[in-house]
C-alpha cells in the first residue's frame, strides 16, 4: 500500500512539473523574443558570371496597372568578379552616396535658412543636384521602357527627378548595351525651347537652371555629380511607352555628353517628387502612385515596379500599412518619413535621442544609416539577442560581424520599424545580415552609423527586401506590406 501511494505521488509530481514546463513554454512563446530563421546553406552566395548582354526586362498591363520587371543593376554592369570584390566595392560606393546625400541636405538647409523670403534661386554654392545612386554603381535596379519606339534599359532612382538617356550625336558617352537613342529617327521628338515653364522647372528638379543663350534656342541641362560623373544635353519631349501605356510629350534629358559608373544601361528613370519626374508627368495615366518590390538577389531573381493605383495586382501577404510623407521645402523631391520607434526581437529601443525623427527612404542607398546614438542602441540590443556566435572583424562601414561558417541556419531577431501613424514594418530576415564572404565566415549586421547626430537617417534598399513599398504622391503617403518579390 505504501509503495502504491509512493508511485502515485511520484507520477503526480512529474505531472505538475510537466504542466509547469508547458506553461513556461507557452509564456515564452507569447512574450519571448521574436525571431526569424535564416538558412545559410540555401543562400548560395558563390561567385556568379553575369549575362553578357543586358537583356530587355519584361512588362505587362494588368487591369489598371502597368507592371515592369525589375532586376539588380549588377545584371548589366559586372562581368566576372568575386563576391568579395563586389561586396567591398558596393559598400565603399554606398558610403560615398550617403556622404553626398548628407552634404546636399546640409547645404540646402543652410541656403534655405540664409534666404530672405523671396522667389530668387539659391546661391551658386548650394546648386547641387539631387544625386542618383546610379552614378555610384550601388544597388540600384533596372527596368526597360520604350522611348520614341526604341527599347531602353534604365536605372530606377527615387532620389532623382529627371529621366534621361544617352543620345546621338554623342560627343562623349559611356558604353551601353542598347543602341543610342537617335532623335532624328523619332518623328515625335521635340526639343524644349528656352524661356519655357519646363525649362524653368529644371531648377527644382536638379538644383541647376536650364542653360540658354543667343545661339541656343533649345533648353540645355547640365548635371555634375560629386564623384565626377555627369550628364549634359538637351531637354526634350517624346513619346514613351510603359508596357502598353503610351505617354505622349514626356519631358526627358537627351544626353549628348555623359560619363560615370552607369553600368551598361541607357540612362536613368527619375521617380522623385518634382514636376519633371516620371511620377508627376504620368499622373493622368497612373494617379501619381507607384510601388516596387525589390529583387532579393543580385543575379538570379526579379522584382517588379508597378505604376498605378490598382492594388489588386499586388501579391502582398499582409495588409498595406501607411505613414504620411513629410514635405521638406529644402528638399522637396525626396521622400521623408517620421520614424517613431525601432524594436529588436520584440524589445523596444531606448535611446538618448528621442524617436519621432525624420528619415529618408531611398531606393539607391544600400545600407540603412542611423544617427550614432540610435545605431549604438540598436547594435547593443541586437548583440544581446544574437549572442553566442563567434565574432569576425568589421567590414568596410559595418562594425558588427560574425563567423557563421559552421552553421546551417541561425535564428535572427526580428527588427521592426515603427513610423508615424503606428505603421509597423518588419525587416525581412534577408535584410538583417550582410554577407561579406560567400562561405559565411564574415557576416555583418546590415546597419551602419552616421557620423553626426544632426544628420538625416536613411532607410536603405537592403532593408526593403520582400516588401511592397507603395508611394502615393497625390495622397502624400508611403505604404508597406510583406510580399515575396518576383515578376510572375
Amino acid at each position: 500500500m505504501v509503495e502504491v501511494r509512493a508511485n502515485e505521488s511520484w507520477h503526480s509530481s512529474w505531472f505538475h512539473l510537466l504542466l509547469l514546463l508547458l506553461l513556461a513554454a507557452a509564456a515564452s512563446s507569447c512574450h519571448g523574443e521574436k525571431k526569424q530563421v535564416l538558412p545559410l546553406r540555401e543562400l548560395q552566395l558563390g561567385d556568379i558570371k553575369t549575362s553578357e548582354k543586358c537583356l530587355p526586362q519584361r512588362s505587362r498591363r494588368v487591369n489598371g496597372a502597368t507592371i515592369l520587371e525589375m532586376k539588380h543593376q549588377s545584371y548589366c554592369s559586372w562581368s566576372t568578379k568575386s563576391r568579395e570584390d563586389r561586396a567591398w566595392k558596393l559598400l565603399a560606393l554606398d558610403n560615398a552616396r550617403v556622404s553626398s546625400l548628407q552634404s546636399q541636405i546640409n547645404d540646402a538647409a543652410m541656403s534655405y535658412s540664409a534666404e530672405k523670403p523671396s522667389s530668387s534661386p539659391p546661391p551658386a554654392g548650394a546648386q547641387i543636384p539631387l544625386n542618383s545612386g546610379a552614378k555610384l554603381q550601388t544597388m540600384n535596379y533596372i527596368v526597360t521602357i520604350q522611348l520614341g519606339g526604341k527599347q531602353m534599359t534604365v536605372m530606377v532612382d527615387t532620389g532623382s527627378d529627371l529621366t534621361w538617356v544617352q543620345c546621338k550625336p554623342c560627343r562623349s558617352c559611356y558604353t551601353q548595351e542598347d543602341p543610342l537613342f537617335d532623335p532624328a529617327a523619332s518623328p515625335s521628338y521635340q526639343p524644349i525651347p528656352c524661356n519655357s515653364s519646363m525649362c524653368d522647372s529644371l531648377q527644382m528638379a536638379t538644383g541647376v537652371s536650364g542653360a540658354c543663350g543667343a545661339d541656343q534656342p533649345s533648353c540645355n541641362y547640365a548635371l555634375s555629380y560629386r564623384d565626377g560623373s555627369y550628364t549634359n544635353g538637351v531637354l526634350a519631349r517624346d513619346r514613351i511607352d510603359l508596357a502598353a501605356v503610351p505617354v505622349r510629350g514626356f519631358v526627358f534629358g537627351c544626353g549628348e555628353s555623359n560619363q560615370g559608373m552607369f553600368g551598361g544601361t541607357s540612362g536613368l528613370m527619375g521617380l522623385g517628387r518634382s514636376p519633371l519626374s516620371l511620377v508627376s508627368q504620368t499622373i493622368p495615366e497612373f494617379g501619381g502612385v507607384f510601388s516596387y518590390c525589390l529583387p532579393t538577389r543580385e543575379f538570379d531573381s526579379s522584382g517588379s515596379l508597378i505604376l498605378g493605383n490598382d492594388y489588386s495586382v499586388y501579391k502582398n501577404s499582409t495588409p498595406v500599412v501607411y505613414t504620411r510623407m513629410i514635405t521638406d521645402p529644402q528638399q522637396a523631391s525626396f521622400y521623408f518619413l517620421n520614424l517613431t520607434g525601432i524594436s529588436i526581437g520584440g524589445t523596444a529601443l531606448r535611446s538618448s535621442t528621442q524617436f519621432n525623427t525624420q528619415v529618408l527612404i531611398d531606393s539607391g542607398t544600400v545600407i540603412t544609416r542611423l544617427v550614432p546614438s540610435v545605431y549604438k542602441t540598436l547594435r547593443d540590443e541586437f548583440l544581446r539577442h544574437f549572442s553566442g556566435y563567434p565574432p569576425a572583424p568589421g567590414y568596410s562601414i559595418l562594425d558588427t560581424c560574425f563567423d557563421l561558417a559552421g552553421y546551417k541556419e541561425v535564428d535572427v531577431p526580428t527588427i521592426r520599424f515603427t513610423f508615424d501613424g503606428d505603421a509597423e514594418v518588419d525587416v525581412d530576415v534577408n535584410g538583417v545580415l550582410y554577407f561579406a564572404k560567400p562561405d559565411a565566415s564574415q557576416v555583418c549586421l546590415a546597419f551602419a552609423s552616421l557620423s553626426y547626430e544632426e544628420e538625416i537617417g536613411i532607410i536603405g534598399n537592403y532593408q526593403q527586401k520582400n516588401l511592397r513599398v507603395v508611394y502615393d504622391t497625390v495622397g502624400s503617403k508611403v505604404g508597406f506590406a510583406e510580399e515575396t518579390c518576383g515578376y510572375s
